[in-house]
């Protein structure tokens, strides 16, 4: 069989006695139709070649052993947020808060309102080129679990999507909308894991002077494949700042594509992994700058042991009508052992004259002499090792502006990087 008939023939596989959702049924049918034409990933796609899709379009997905799956995820209990938890990729609603938030209305993805029609599925469409994304796709077409925000003022304290695993169910596929009005703003929450497998798609559209805060955590689970898209559309002085936080897991890719339409936007991307032996991790980035005097930032840093392995690909494109447009890219990585590997692709396609726009990657080992100083100054290796890790991984949190945010994360770190020094 031909790699182009095992990527149609699965892509295929996916709909097998499956039927589409009545909701949003036009956006279902083109996302299927995207699909079956674009098929689904392989290894030798361009933007595939680091990462091996394999765990995330193979019919079924067995554990390499068994781990204890998390009873609740741990990332934002000590943070006061309006809690909506899924199960198995499932919404719970005995589990998750009462919505009494004004100026905020929350519902579910089988329950959306009239407004949403349009917009689902419709920045993962756009989104589709110049790069296929058709994962995002078979989300739009199959998602039937996720939750719907519109935000009309100030939401006084951030919402939080708790992902809890239980059983060992092999998928969950959860599409979520968040529609953010002009002078509005929300910070969001996810924690947690899907399971076996997850594909998740955030579609986030952000009016005039809107802005838009998101902190994710990716637990501990080794055997998670999962990968994750954030769409987003910003108007005139729209902010949108998203981190990530990973340790961890088989398989993980986030993918972020962020068009800046309006003029003044700013889009702060930024994310920290951490993991060991059988980790592979994955950001693919793909902002675009229309509209004049947009800034983005991307800042991402992985720390690497045990034959794990990192990657980044990063793309800025300025079109022409983006005059003094600001781009910064930087991608870093701290090897721990000789087996681990980092690959780093970052990109600039620039068609305006008057921008200022940069990119750098940088890969390397613990520094011997910090090393040796913290050590004859009475610092035990193990902590000198760690510190030195925290430090690395410092600039990451400096892009979330939330400073309670910012330290709950520093704790889960010191929490999480023992478990790969070296």
């Amino acid at each position: 069989m031909t790699a182009q008939a095992t990527r149609f023939d699965a892509a295929a596989a996916c709909f097998s006695g499956a039927e589409l959702a009545q909701s949003f049924a036009l956006a279902r049918a083109a996302a299927k139709d995207r699909v079956l034409t674009l098929g689904l990933p392989q290894k030798r796609d361009e933007y595939w070649r680091y990462s091996d899709p394999t765990g995330l379009t193979a019919r079924a997905v067995t554990p390499i052993q068994e781990h204890p799956l998390g009873e609740a995820p741990a990332s934002f209990v000590s943070v006061s947020a309006l809690k909506l938890v899924f199960v198995d990729g499932v919404f719970d609603a005995s589990a998750s808060d009462a919505v009494d938030f004004e100026g905020v209305e929350i519902s579910l993805l089988a329950e959306a309102p009239t407004w949403a029609t349009d917009f689902y599925g419709s920045l993962e469409a756009c989104g589709q080129n110049p790069v296929a994304r058709p994962l995002a796709a078979l989300n739009t077409a199959l998602a039937q679990q996720g939750v719907i925000i519109r935000v009309t003022g100030q939401c006084t304290k951030p919402i939080s999507f708790e992902y809890i695993s239980k059983t060992n169910s092999s998928d969950a596929i959860l599409h979520h909308l968040v529609k953010v009005e002009e002078g509005a703003s929300l910070t969001l929450l996810e924690s947690g894991t899907l399971g076996l497998r997850g594909n998740m798609v955030l579609e986030v559209e952000l009016a005039d002077c809107a802005q838009f805060h998101h902190v994710r955590t990716q637990g501990q689970d080794h055997d998670r494949n999962i990968v994750t898209h954030l769409f987003a559309r910003l108007g005139n002085e729209a902010v949108l700042k998203s981190f990530n936080l990973t340790m961890n897991g088989k398989f993980t890719r986030n993918e972020a594509v962020i068009e800046l339409i309006g003029h003044d936007a700013k889009a702060h991307l930024a994310g920290a992994a951490i993991g060991g032996t059988g980790f592979h991790h994955d950001d693919t980035i793909f902002i675009t700058h229309q509209g004049l005097r947009g800034e983005s930032r991307q800042v991402f840093k992985k720390v690497l042991n045990g034959g794990a392995v990192g990657v980044f690909q990063g793309k800025i494109l300025v079109k022409q009508s983006a005059q003094k447009t600001d781009g910064y890219q930087m991608s870093q990585s701290l090897l721990l052992d000789d087996n681990s590997e980092f690959l780093a692709k970052p990109e600039l396609e620039i068609y305006a004259d008057d921008v200022k726009c940069s990119h750098g990657s940088t890969t390397g080992a613990i520094d011997e002499t910090a090393l040796f100083y913290l050590r004859s100054r009475g610092v035990p290796t193990d902590q000198a090792q760690a510190l030195l890790i925290l430090a690395f991984l410092a600039d990451t949190l400096a892009e979330i502006d939330d400073a309670g945010l910012a330290e709950r994360l520093r704790e889960v770190l010191i929490d999480w990087v023992p478990q790969v020094r070296a």
